[in-house]
């Protein structure tokens, strides 16, 4: 079996890989920005990293999640994928939607 002769630097990106010279945080900043501003039906934007990052926009009105899900799905080139619907934690009148979100 050949062994992998790439060389990886601490955070397990190829040496020689370009990296971005922005920030994580001013990158998380500009994508929550951007739903907020493009996405007016959801009452909140927030965003939860638990192994994946992903995005969480709470909705009041349920006749807007068909709305919601089809702008979340045409914004930043495929950045948003798996979407799904579930409950709003702590808010029985709200409904959520949830997309994973690679950067």
């Amino acid at each position: 079996m050949p062994k992998d002769a790439t060389v990886y630097s601490l955070d397990s990106i190829p040496a020689g890989t370009v990296r971005s010279t922005t920030p994580l945080n001013d990158q998380l900043s500009v994508i929550l920005a951007d739903l907020r501003d493009r996405i007016g039906e959801a009452d909140d934007v927030t965003l939860d990293f638990k192994g994946k990052l992903h995005v969480h926009l709470d909705v009041k009105r349920g006749e807007d999640l068909p709305l919601v899900e089809a702008k979340l799905a045409e914004l930043g080139d495929g950045m948003f994928s798996q979407i799904s619907r579930g409950a709003t934690p702590n808010h029985p009148f709200s409904h959520r939607v949830s997309a994973l979100v690679t950067i």
